[in-house]
């Protein structure tokens, strides 16, 4: 009884858990270990720890405000909301399309199928917008919760014997990563720029907490904190996880990553079960594809979601016609993303490069604004960041403007 009242209360957290883990981690942080074997760790804990508080600003606002985090944005200054739309709209089909053609790859696999990678992405889709018209936020919350734990539970299974594999040995010398290295910095940006997620996942992360709030009547401070920080210390373990896969598995191969989402998701699958067992086939098959089909439902939830709340924030006359409004930003999610796979699609990994570091480079404008709004004057000064907050703040935004300089400089 007592554990299903937890599961009860989860729901935000593992939203925001299953749509952090996907690109970022079994297609990223396995290049990482496959490429650099354990040398970027240090990139991935870092990245999550200087992070951490602008994600955590996401749904701590809500909880305290009973208010979305664009509202917030609003009460800094129309002018947030708009350079908010102008992101957004400048990423969110990029975003949804690299993610998507990677889904498309894994559910071929998955399916035993050889399907056109943008068919399979076009049915992608079409599943996904079925789920979330009928379903809504309690379905979705459901669904979430049931592949998240089939998630982590065969990625600890793969890593735990891709560790215990005495099959694992270094064949191949490669070189070792170097700040030096153009090509190395720009996979370290792009690595970095998803990791644990983008930095406007906290707005998704906030309207979910509201749908939440009105699911449980205003559930517990306590309880929705901890939901968030199981999402999050969760979502960062496992980046961790898929890391060690690539180092364990790939990275003595020598092999190089396909840029093409069939033959990518083929390499992937097979690489783990050459070296693992081929008895392994199915869990690692069911662990990949459920990493990337969460990420794409969630994300296909939420990009409509923080759309129709921009315009309702904007103008809250709209907020009686909730339901056509996100009916009419699915349609343009699905269409836009369409469009990208269908005139921009050349090279998957070229694709999920260019989104991770897009996101990476309007991450400092999302860090300032989600640090901004927790000292608006109706946040009370008792739920105001405490002075190591601020610090672990301050420094991670320095962090990021600073490398999104340095890269921009390395670009010219």
């Amino acid at each position: 009884m007592r554990l299903k009242k937890v599961f009860s209360w989860l729901g935000p957290g593992l939203l925001y858990a299953a749509a952090a883990i996907g690109v970022s981690h079994l297609v990223q942080s396995t290049r990482a270990g496959a490429s650099f074997g354990y040398e970027l760790l240090w990139a991935i804990v870092i990245a999550n720890f200087l992070k951490y508080p602008f994600f955590k600003n996401g749904p701590l606002y809500t909880l305290y405000s009973n208010e979305s985090l664009l509202a917030g944005y609003r009460r800094i200054g129309s002018w947030a909301i708009y350079l908010f739309f102008m992101i957004t709209l400048g990423t969110i089909f990029t975003v949804q399309a690299a993610i998507t053609i990677v889904t498309a790859g894994l559910a071929n696999q998955f399916f035993g199928l050889a399907l056109n990678p943008v068919l399979m992405s076009f049915i992608l889709l079409l599943v996904c917008s079925v789920i979330l018209i009928i379903g809504n936020y309690k379905l979705l919350d459901n669904i979430i919760k049931i592949i998240i734990i089939v998630l982590s539970l065969t990625t600890l299974i793969a890593v735990i014997m891709s560790l215990n594999s005495t099959s694992l040995r270094p064949t191949v010398v490669r070189d070792s990563f170097s700040f030096l290295n153009n090509d190395h910095i720009f996979f370290l940006v792009a690595l970095i720029g998803w990791m644990p997620g983008p930095l406007d996942l906290p707005i998704w992360q906030s309207l979910w907490t509201l749908e939440k709030q009105q699911q449980l009547n205003k559930p517990k401070l306590k309880n929705s904190l901890l939901d968030f920080n199981i999402g999050y210390i969760g979502t960062a373990l496992l980046a961790i996880c898929f890391l060690t896969l690539g180092a364990q598995v790939m990275y003595p191969t020598g092999i190089e990553f396909s840029g093409k989402a069939n033959e990518f998701s083929s390499q992937l699958i097979q690489l783990y079960t050459d070296t693992i067992g081929s008895w392994s086939y199915p869990i690692i098959l069911i662990c990949s594809f459920s990493t990337m089909f969460s990420t794409c439902l969630t994300c296909m939830d939420a990009f409509p979601r923080i759309l129709r709340e921009g315009v309702i924030v904007l103008d809250p006359k709209l907020s009686l016609k909730q339901r056509k409004l996100y009916l009419v930003f699915l349609g343009v999610v699905f269409f836009g993303t369409m469009l990208i796979l269908l005139n921009f699609l050349t090279d998957m990994k070229g694709l999920v490069d260019f989104a991770t570091t897009l996101s990476f480079l309007v991450a400092p404008v999302f860090a300032y604004l989600n640090l901004r709004v927790m000292s608006l004057p109706n946040v009370r000064h008792l739920y105001r960041p405490t002075l190591f907050m601020q610090i672990l703040s301050y420094s991670g935004l320095v962090f990021l403007i600073g490398f999104a300089l340095y890269f921009c400089y390395l670009k010219i």
